[in-house]
């Protein structure tokens, strides 16, 4: 039985450098000491409950440690949510009346609208405050 929890920490582990949360590495742990008490102990049940046990005990006895000593702001703005305090400019006139409008961010053109409902003229320098959906959120960059 010790390759089964072998394989299951490695794939546990696989999954951790996924997601990089730092919350399935416990699972990694608890598959480890079962992989030792499968070394001990033929009984499955046993082999499950350390398990689920030792990953339990890991998880929550950890889990206040790692929320100090990790950055509440460690988020990484990634695809969409990178552009947000970027300048664009106006490429189609933002009427908030009609809906339409568009800016060019980063080289990439978007729906906009502007954040106070107002209507922004082609060729304004904006700046994105949110996304929401598809649309950047914009509002005129003041020099």
């Amino acid at each position: 039985m010790w390759q089964f929890w072998l394989i299951i920490a490695g794939a546990f582990v696989i999954l951790e450098i996924a997601t990089m949360g730092f919350l399935v590495f416990w699972f990694a742990l608890g598959a480890l000491a079962a992989l030792v008490v499968s070394l001990l102990v033929d009984s499955i049940l046993v082999q499950a409950i350390v398990f689920l046990v030792v990953s339990t005990i890991l998880l929550f006895a950890t889990k206040p440690l790692v929320n100090k000593i990790m950055p509440k702001d460690s988020f990484v703005k990634t695809n969409s949510y990178s552009i947000e305090g970027k300048v664009g400019r106006v490429t189609i006139d933002i009427e908030p009346v009609e809906g339409k409008g568009q800016v060019k961010v980063g080289g990439e053109s978007w729906s906009a609208k502007s954040a106070d409902d107002t209507y922004i003229p082609k060729d304004t320098e904006v700046i994105v405050e949110k996304i929401e959906g598809v649309k950047v959120i914009v509002k005129p960059l003041t020099k």
